[in-house]
């Protein structure tokens, strides 16, 4: 029998509450999937069909998850009984919208003209097609990139605010009506859909097909569904026509968590809901189980400055906690460095795990300092919800052709760079390249130089080879100039000419149709040449050179390690939401970063202070806010300002790390401290 004497007053109200529309307001860390589970583990223990149970969420793990903990709450021989006895006991169906949607057009899509078997094209089958479509339409020498296309498609089928944002031009609307007739014939044509179709298709099948529609409301006669502040406007249409006429409908989410407008998001769903269900039961679930109440209180205090909103207010029963620590940098690599240090203190003076610890940022560009201190102090490190800044193509060519320069024998580092950008070298001609060093049991670079090598070639080819021969030995030669090496900003200087000189940042541009990422990526490269010089000015250049790279190259041992479990965690705040750390370390909170300069232009100011509010609320025990007066941009500090959210902190809850600081060490704490870093050491 289920025990709901474990719930909370308001967590059991809501597992109760089975019939009628319901909305459950699940505050951050107040055990929102317990209560979902428990609930439908309750459902079937009141005597409801698990099989007219709905459950859905946004990712696969998630349903994964609750289906786990139902079949943990819901003993096998408690499950009703088929009657035939080979078939399994029936259980609840727990899926993701686009799983959901498979199932019902699997059983009906033959109704609109499509067969049974049909295929779900990923995102490079779609910009194939797109591809092709575009090449049709579009003008000699215009290019539209097929991308940004998908994504206005995308936009077209969901529908909702952005989709009304995205088509105010008439020229954008035209063209995406145009590009879309052309792409679902030609989908339809090879009997396929996309993702977005998927629930697209099952909105029109119950729109053009009512017994289809009958036939699943009788079926999932009690709908739940997880994270509902996400649900963009498709999604809030199929949830609403499964339960229009049985209203046995559960929502659950949080509006003040809401941060994924961006990709159709619409809030108002969760905010509106009683406009649909105006007999709605609503379920407040304030009391958390994940932190302190100081960041609790700060959390409050943050997000109660959106105007629209389901009032709440967390609290907790694990104590006040430490004050919040507030920091202030000169730049973003003191702000690096100090956390990285302080994450080192932390495992050795309090026995902090790596793996307890992360790291939050606004964008992923903001990783590159962090990354590199981690690396500096031999601290593991896992990145998520992003590429790691080392792993960026413009960081490993860049490297690659570093690596050339000090060792042209290197032939992994050749072979990368030696047609990028583009100069009469491809693939075919290294191919021949390469067989030729290993028939001469030499380096590429040496059979190059082979005249008799060089013969080979057609005369064009052949050029290409000699020219870039010269290349890379004119470049070495500059290295070894000892003229330069007096200079402090010598390296940078030399990097910034030789790449304009290949043409690289002008391979960048081009290879990037969205300027926004092509600047991204020119930027975060010129902010790893701003770093280069360090303090061995006087020294020759190759030598600065191989400094450098022994700064940022991982040995084998290291890459290793890094695939350990204890690893400290650098996220981006989008991608944060759901998870908790007992240190959370949230950095660059100035204005134009958190929050972003775009919010003030597209009215998005509530959603940054929501982003600021899941940050926050990422943290068990103890949190460090910091900022920066000055941050880089394509190698020049730029001012900063202190994020304007930093004022809505409670001061009471603030503690400043520099007046910290100055507090004096008394011998007792000397000899703790001392007695925790002898110990981390044995």
């Amino acid at each position: 029998m289920l025990n709901l004497d474990t719930l909370n007053p308001e967590q059991r109200d809501a597992v109760e509450t089975i019939r009628g529309p319901v909305l459950i307001l699940a505050g951050a860390g107040t055990g929102k999937t317990r209560v979902i589970t428990f609930r439908i583990a309750h459902m079937v223990e009141r005597g409801i069909a698990p099989d007219n149970i709905l459950a859905v969420t946004f990712t696969n793990k998630a349903a994964r998850e609750m289906l786990e903990r139902v079949n943990q709450l819901i003993p096998r021989d408690a499950r009703p009984k088929t009657q035939d006895p080979d078939q399994k006991p029936a259980r609840p169906t727990i899926s993701t919208f686009h799983s959901l949607c498979v199932r019902i057009l699997r059983q009906h899509i033959e109704k609109l003209g499509y067969k049974r078997n049909f295929v779900i094209y990923d995102e490079a089958e779609q910009l194939g097609a797109i591809k092709k479509i575009l090449a049709n339409i579009s003008a000699k020498g215009e290019q539209t990139d097929p991308r940004a296309v998908l994504g206005l498609l995308s936009k077209f089928k969901n529908g909702g605010a952005q989709a009304e944002a995205a088509f105010k031009d008439p020229n954008v609307s035209a063209l995406a009506e145009h590009v879309r007739k052309k792409y679902e014939s030609a989908l339809k044509a090879c009997n396929a859909v996309d993702f977005d179709d998927l629930i697209l298709l099952t909105l029109r099948l119950f729109t053009e097909h009512p017994d289809a529609l009958d036939a699943c409301r009788a079926r999932f006669r009690y709908v739940m569904v997880d994270e509902y502040q996400d649900t963009n406007a498709a999604q809030f249409q199929l949830v609403h026509a499964l339960t229009q006429k049985h209203r046995n409908l559960c929502v659950v989410g949080d509006d003040d968590q809401s941060i994924y407008g961006w990709r159709g998001a619409e809030v108002a769903n969760l905010l509106d809901l009683e406009k649909h269900f105006p007999e709605v039961k609503v379920v407040k679930l304030e009391q958390n189980y994940r932190s302190t109440n100081t960041i609790l209180q700060a959390a409050n205090a943050v997000i109660k400055n959106n105007a629209r909103r389901r009032g709440k207010n967390l609290w907790s029963q694990n104590g006040q906690g430490a004050k919040i620590q507030l920091q202030a940098f000169e730049n973003e690599e003191a702000e690096a460095r100090t956390v990285a240090e302080t994450v080192e203190f932390k495992r050795m003076t309090k026995r902090v795990p790596w793996g307890d610890q992360a790291i939050l940022f606004r964008t992923n560009l903001q990783s590159r300092p962090i990354e590199m201190e981690l690396r500096k102090a031999g601290i593991r490190y896992h990145l998520i919800g992003g590429q790691s800044f080392f792993d960026r193509r413009e960081v490993r060519d860049f490297l690659a052709y570093v690596k050339t320069f000090l060792n042209p024998h290197d032939d992994v580092s050749l072979l990368r760079i030696a047609n990028v950008p583009a100069r009469g070298l491809s693939d075919v001609t290294m191919e021949r390249l390469l067989a030729a060093s290993q028939e001469r049991h030499c380096s590429v670079f040496t059979a190059m130089r082979h005249t008799d090598v060089q013969a080979g070639f057609q005369t064009r080819t052949r050029e290409a080879v000699q020219e870039f021969i010269g290349f890379v030995e004119e470049t070495r030669a500059k290295l070894a100039d000892e003229t330069l090496a007096a200079r402090p900003d010598a390296l940078q200087q030399w990097a910034e000419k030789f790449l304009n000189e290949t043409g690289y940042w002008g391979e960048l541009r081009r290879s990037e149709k969205n300027q926004e990422n092509a600047e991204n990526r020119i930027r975060s490269l010129r902010d790893l040449l701003a770093t280069m010089d360090g303090d061995a000015v006087g020294k020759p250049l190759s030598d600065r050179l191989d400094e450098f790279l022994e700064d940022l190259t991982l040995d084998s041992e290291r890459e290793e390690e890094k695939e350990a479990g204890d690893a400290v965690t650098l996220i981006t705040m989008h991608s944060c939401k759901g998870l908790e750390y007992p240190h959370v370390y949230v950095v660059g909170l100035e204005e134009g970063l958190l929050p972003h300069a775009r919010s003030k232009v597209e009215g998005t100011l509530d959603e940054e202070r929501r982003l600021f509010y899941v940050a926050i609320t990422r943290a068990k025990r103890e949190l460090m806010i910091s900022h920066c007066g000055g941050r880089k941009k394509y190698g020049q500090v730029m001012p900063c300002h202190p994020s304007s959210f930093l004022k809505e902190l409670p001061k009471q809850l603030i503690e400043d790390a520099d007046e910290k600081g100055k507090q004096p060490v008394t011998p007792a704490s000397a000899k703790d401290l001392f007695a925790a870093m002898h110990a981390a050491i044995q």
